[in-house]
């Protein structure tokens, strides 16, 4: 049962397509059911977009780009800060509408709004810092120009699990740059995207540079999209299964793609660290989002002498956290986003207990309304186990032991992903060595939470190319462009 404020909300979330600057029906009058994972109950229907919807959509894209690319970067930033202003406004109304629709603890979405709104205001700055260079050549005989001009039309793909933050992610420093855009959010959580259109459209955005899709045929509709010669960049963040078939996709045009793909990263603690800050970091890294996190640590590898000590503080802690509705006071673990999610968390812990692991907390899910598991925390997990092998996607924390700083090392990068580390020693030189060992895309030190606005976020190996946020950022919609003029 939703409230009268949870109510209102919803009825003012558009319910259709946004393309060209206007609100229209999907093609033949198709619609999709939206559902809290709470209660399983339908929120909000919304339109059903189509492939002729996706072709309208790119049309508008590429018939807006030109005078977006020539619209002065000032012009470019104001939007984005109005637009920045505007979110801080209404981030109780986005808070909420992402708890609904995802099931995280409203404390966390209001977290995400300002992480999401950092992306806003961070290229609003850099929009007007886009530089190239100008000198002359070794030889004397003329002088370079570098310029950088906006790649072009681009197609995004997000995720559910940060319906907020992975649009601004990547609208951001595509706006800034001078790209138009057409976005397709999941399935599940296109709510919060539909929301933020019109939060971009109040700030001042052309008709046509943004606009976007929804659907339950997210293959069919993406592929011509893709597949057009129109479309000169594409940008996905899910799975790397997905991530491997769109690059595929891609090739073909010979498009530019960033791909922030799947994740296993490594919770490392020495037998020096500080255990106070070792906890507090491994219940942000594992439990934010519900562990529902591509940079979710996903295998706790702990020194053999610290492990016990380690294991019972943290499962003291998790069997005391509140499990419930997102919008309940006090809530800290909400729903899992489907019951396939519930079902993937029994499988890997269910693997791991039959291999040999002790379940410290937890362990089960939950009967009733919602999909919901139980926070859990597994110690003793055995090599082999699909838990170590897998991203858990779920509030499973798995604890195994190393002896030496080799052996860490090893398990650690014992993985074909490479997002993000964590490194927990007191030994500044041990961490310099991990920096340069470890191998993954980010890392943090002593930390539980890396991602920042400022920061290029992204991995190696299989979880992706690419970066978003930070100076790299804005260079994914750039095409750098060398002129030569001859000296006389």
């Amino acid at each position: 049962m939703t409230d009268e404020r949870e109510s209102a909300l919803l009825e003012s979330v558009p319910n259709q397509l946004f393309i060209g600057g206007e609100w229209v029906d999907a093609a033949g009058g198709a619609t999709l059911d939206v559902r809290d994972p709470s209660t399983g109950l339908v929120i909000r229907s919304i339109a059903d977009a189509s492939v002729d919807d996706g072709a309208r959509a790119l049309d508008a894209a590429v018939a807006a780009q030109d005078a977006w690319a020539a619209t002065p970067p000032r012009t470019r930033s104001d939007i984005l800060r109005r637009a920045f202003d505007l979110v801080q406004e209404r981030k109780e109304d986005l808070a909420l509408l992402m708890t609904l629709e995802m099931g995280k603890p409203l404390a966390e979405s209001r977290g995400e709004v300002v992480y999401g709104g950092e992306f806003l205001r961070w290229f609003s700055e850099e929009a007007v810092r886009i530089a190239g260079r100008y000198g002359l050549n070794p030889e004397g005989t003329g002088r370079m120009i570098v310029s950088q001009r906006p790649v072009g039309p681009s197609f995004f793909i997000t995720p559910w699990n940060f319906p907020f933050a992975m649009a601004t992610r990547k609208i951001a420093p595509a706006l800034a740059a001078g790209c138009t855009v057409v976005i397709k959010p999941a399935e599940l959580t296109p709510l919060t995207t539909l929301y933020f259109a019109s939060i971009l459209a109040e700030a001042g955005l052309p008709a046509g540079v943004v606009n976007v899709l929804t659907t339950s045929s997210s293959g069919s509709v993406s592929g011509p999209i893709i597949a057009d010669p129109r479309l000169k960049k594409l940008s996905f963040t899910g799975s790397t299964e997905v991530g491997r078939k769109l690059i595929a996709q891609a090739a073909e045009g010979v498009l530019r793609v960033s791909m922030e793909l799947g994740g296993n990263a490594p919770f490392v603690i020495f037998e020096d660290a500080d255990l106070d800050k070792a906890v507090d970091g491994a219940m942000l890294a594992k439990f934010r989002n519900i562990g529902q996190a591509c940079t979710a640590a996903n295998r706790f590898i702990v020194h053999e002498a610290v492990a016990e000590e380690f294991a019972a503080r943290v499962a003291e802690r998790v069997s005391s956290m509140r499990v419930g509705r997102g919008t309940e006071e006090g809530v800290q673990i909400g729903p899992l986003i489907n019951e396939g999610a519930v079902d993937k968390a029994s499988e890997l812990v269910d693997d791991a207990v039959d291999r040999g692991a002790s379940v410290l907390a937890g362990g089960s899910r939950i009967e009733g309304e919602g999909t919901f598991y139980e926070p859990t925390v597994l110690s003793g997990v055995v090599p082999g186990s699909q838990i170590l092998r897998e991203e858990i996607f779920g509030p499973v924390l798995a604890i195994a032991t190393f002896a030496d700083e080799d052996e860490a090392v090893r398990l650690a990068n014992d993985t074909e992903y490479g997002l993000v580390s964590y490194v927990f020693t007191r030994d500044l030189q041990r961490g310099h060595r991990m920096i340069d060992r470890l191998e993954t895309g980010m890392m943090g030190l002593n930390v539980g939470v890396v991602s920042n606005a400022a920061a290029p976020f992204g991995g190696v190996k299989q979880s992706g190319i690419g970066r978003e946020g930070g100076l790299e950022g804005i260079h994914e919609y750039l095409s750098t462009k060398y002129t030569l003029i001859p000296v006389d």
